[in-house]
């Protein structure tokens, strides 16, 4: 299995430093770090961005109460993080035309801890982020009634995530809204 995706990645502090460890113990020791039944296993996400308006997409997690970025799990077979965020970003958003934005590489890795329920005890997720864009924002359809969807700036987006760790997904995402700014 290629993991290069974690290989080439430069964590940004302690804290991430101390993720991407446990991330590389992970892919260097599991067949499929992917499988959910692992105590700490793989997923992917990614803050959908309208680069033109600088404005991020979160969604509303039921089961988390909170207002989140769009991803999940890998289905059976699915082992490139890139693909996986960008299926489960056109599942709960309806936007058709995602792709990397301002590239391809990951923007931010971090553990998560994950509460028990809906029959699953208490676990980790190795949460390896990206930043996707759409051309139409306005095509955004939640995947169900329990999960509305909400176009915000990065300031606003702050406030709705409150302290943990999307933040400083946030925060990378600033500075990639202000560094095309500075390009144009």
């Amino acid at each position: 299995m290629d993991r290069e995706w974690l290989a080439g990645y430069r964590p940004h502090g302690k804290a991430e430093e101390a993720d991407v460890a446990r991330m590389r113990r992970l892919a260097g020791t599991e067949p499929d770090p992917w499988l959910r039944s692992l105590p700490l296993h793989f997923t992917a996400s990614a803050l959908i961005v309208h680069p033109a308006t600088r404005r991020t997409l979160l969604r509303w997690h039921q089961r988390q109460q909170a207002w989140l970025q769009v991803g999940g799990h890998a289905d059976p077979g699915e082992c490139d993080p890139l693909a996986i965020a960008r299926r489960e970003a056109r599942e709960e958003s309806g936007l058709t035309d995602l792709v990397p934005w301002p590239d391809a590489g990951l923007r931010h890795l971090v553990v998560c801890q994950v509460e028990p329920g809906k029959g699953e005890p208490a676990h980790e997720h190795a949460d390896l982020r990206y930043f996707l864009a759409t051309e139409h924002p306005d095509a955004v359809v939640p995947e169900n009634p329990d999960s509305p969807l909400r176009w915000v700036t990065t300031a606003e987006a702050r406030d709705l995530v409150g302290p943990g760790n999307l933040r400083v997904t946030l925060d990378r995402l600033a500075v990639e809204f202000d560094g095309c700014r500075r390009e144009a």
